[in-house]
């Protein structure tokens, strides 16, 4: 990771907040900052918010500047890299990952010119707010082909942090893969990490040697595909982005994060002077979720009804989450018919009936 000054003259951080609030007037273009937490060629997460970065600039041309900084951890460098982009005059700055958060509002408060987005978080303020994509929708589509899909009945999943965000995605899929594959049983590693391409490799050979045939992974890298393309005759799914190259085999379809729509349109509000905290939370219907294409090696059976799934969440005519359902325990959640509501799915933090083992602390 490139180097991070470490800024403690308070005579720089004063003409750094005057730059940062004259920003974009006077004809100059609006200067947009992203903070990624992985490379941009990770294949996966930040790869589709660089994606969204290009657009900004091709939609914008010279209104607009867009500047980037990439495999920033979470935590304290995330404060310090934060607050350098501040300084630098960026007007728009968007935080691209959960461990983000409190380092997003700590700058924030003392950068009150500048407007701030925080990807998948919960905490706004004036000049923050949060954006998130419905990926559980996603994972639906993929629970059904995975079920139809697997020979051993073992579904392998790499999860990353124990957050509601994971969660959602371990259960959507369990339900889904459940519905059409009653013998089906899910594995579970948790990986504590979004990037790590040896640590998401050494987990899906874990899955693959205890049985799993098919895996899902809640990481950023395509290295999942590539150990199970070494291994053969196993499925996998593409994660953020659509990892084509490994289509059809074994990568059979893929969840895409497509942002670039809301950069553009928060950058819009920003060069409108209309730009307020908000809190996005959309799907498939939207656009924000992408179902990459579902390659020839699924049964044309399978896709069709995969698609059907898909357009019926698009339409709002299903809910993933939709009882009768309990939770692991045996205790009643959701009823017949009912569907779960944003608050619940927003904070989850336990497992549905079916699936084995503990969420760590």
């Amino acid at each position: 990771m490139k180097a991070i000054r470490t800024l403690v003259a308070g005579a720089a951080l004063a003409v750094g907040l005057a730059g940062a609030a004259s920003a974009g007037s006077h004809g100059d273009p609006v200067k947009v900052g992203f903070i990624y937490v992985g490379p941009v060629g990770d294949g996966g997460w930040t790869f589709e918010h660089n994606e969204g970065r290009l657009a900004v600039e091709e939609h914008f041309g010279d209104k607009v500047e867009t500047v980037f900084q990439e495999s920033v951890p979470e935590g304290a460098d995330a404060e310090r890299a934060i607050t350098q982009m501040a300084l630098s005059g960026a007007d728009l700055i968007f935080t691209t990952s959960f461990g983000y958060m409190d380092a997003t509002l700590a700058v924030a408060e003392k950068f009150p010119d500048v407007k701030f987005e925080h990807a998948t978080g919960y905490k706004t303020a004036d000049n923050v707010g949060v954006y998130s994509a419905r990926f559980y929708e996603g994972r639906a589509v993929q629970g059904t082909i995975a079920g139809h899909m697997t020979q051993s009945n073992v579904i392998g999943y790499i999860a990353s942090f124990p957050i509601p965000e994971v969660i959602r995605g371990i259960n959507s899929a369990y339900i889904h893969a459940k519905k059409v594959n009653p013998d089906v049983e899910f594995k579970v590693i948790w990986v504590y990490t979004w990037f790590d391409p040896a640590k998401e490799a050494d987990a899906a050979k874990a899955l693959i040697e205890q049985g799993a045939d098919v895996i899902l992974q809640h990481t950023d890298s395509t290295a999942p595909q590539a150990a199970a393309a070494e291994a053969g005759n196993v499925y996998t799914f593409g994660q953020a982005s659509d990892m084509a190259e490994y289509a059809p085999m074994p990568r059979i379809s893929s969840i895409i994060d497509n942002w670039a729509p809301y950069y553009i349109a928060r950058t819009q509000a920003v060069i409108d002077g209309t730009w307020e905290s908000d809190n996005t939370w959309d799907g498939i219907g939207p656009g924000m979720v992408e179902i990459g294409e579902i390659s020839e090696v699924v049964p044309a059976e399978v896709k069709a009804e995969a698609e059907a799934l898909r357009d019926a969440i698009a339409a709002g005519e299903y809910a993933p989450f939709t009882g009768p359902l309990n939770k692991q325990d045996g205790t009643p959640w959701l009823a017949e018919g009912e569907t779960a509501d944003d608050g619940t799915l927003a904070g989850m933090d336990f497992y549905v009936e079916g699936i084995e083992g503990e969420i760590p602390n």
